[in-house]
Parts: structure tokens; sequence; C-alpha cells
């Protein structure tokens, strides 16, 4: 497959549908100071259900921690989950295609969504 075959294959697969790693980033980024089940559920454009499924499992494998405030359940980002966001950015920045406009294909999360502090 050469680069023009792959960039349009590539560009196809992402207009269908959302990939589990996108949607995963993009909870992330919502969540990254903390935010409510719905707020993420709105603006990540899920379903309840598929919200709950998410939240368990990055609430699982430590992406997002969950606390209360004002009586209120929040969900925010973990370090770990600022990682993967970083190198989920990394790897997308690596695999982008231009088409003749010199917009790329891919959705990727806003970069100043994406830095976070070093130590």
């Amino acid at each position: 497959m050469n680069n023009l075959e792959t960039g349009i294959w590539w560009s196809n697969l992402l207009q269908r549908r959302r990939d589990k790693l996108y949607i995963i980033a993009e909870i992330l980024e919502i969540a990254g100071d903390g935010a409510l089940k719905t707020q993420i559920m709105y603006r990540a454009n899920l379903s309840f259900t598929q919200l709950n499924e998410y939240l368990k499992f990055m609430l699982k494998i430590r992406f997002l921690d969950a606390f209360f405030k004002d009586g209120k359940e929040f969900y925010k980002a973990t370090e770990k989950g600022l990682d993967f966001l970083q190198k989920y950015q990394e790897l997308t920045d690596l695999i982008k295609t231009e088409d003749e406009n010199g917009k790329n294909n891919i959705k990727v999360p806003p970069p100043h969504l994406l830095k976070r502090k070093m130590n």
C-alpha cells in the first residue's frame, strides 16, 4: 500500500466512527480537572450505557479517579490517564496524513488540553 492508499484507507476508517482509543482520549480530555458523569456523557456524545462501560473500564485501569464534592460524583483524569493522553497525541501525530488542502483527516483532542506540567 502506498502513502496515498494508506491515507485514503485511514481517512475512510476515521470518517465511519470513533474508535475506542479516541473515545478514551476524549473522556480523559473532558475529565481533565474533574467533570460530572452527565457532562462527560453529553460532551463525548455517548449513551448512558456506553458511558458507564467506559467509566468502569477507565476506573479499573486507573485512568480516572472518582470523588465526591457537594454530594455529587465527579471524575478526574489521573496521572496515568494524562500519560495515555499525551502518548495518544504523539501516536496520532506520527500517522497523520494531509489531503490536498493541507488539513489532516484524524480527529485528535486540541493540543492545549493535552499539555501537562512536567515535574
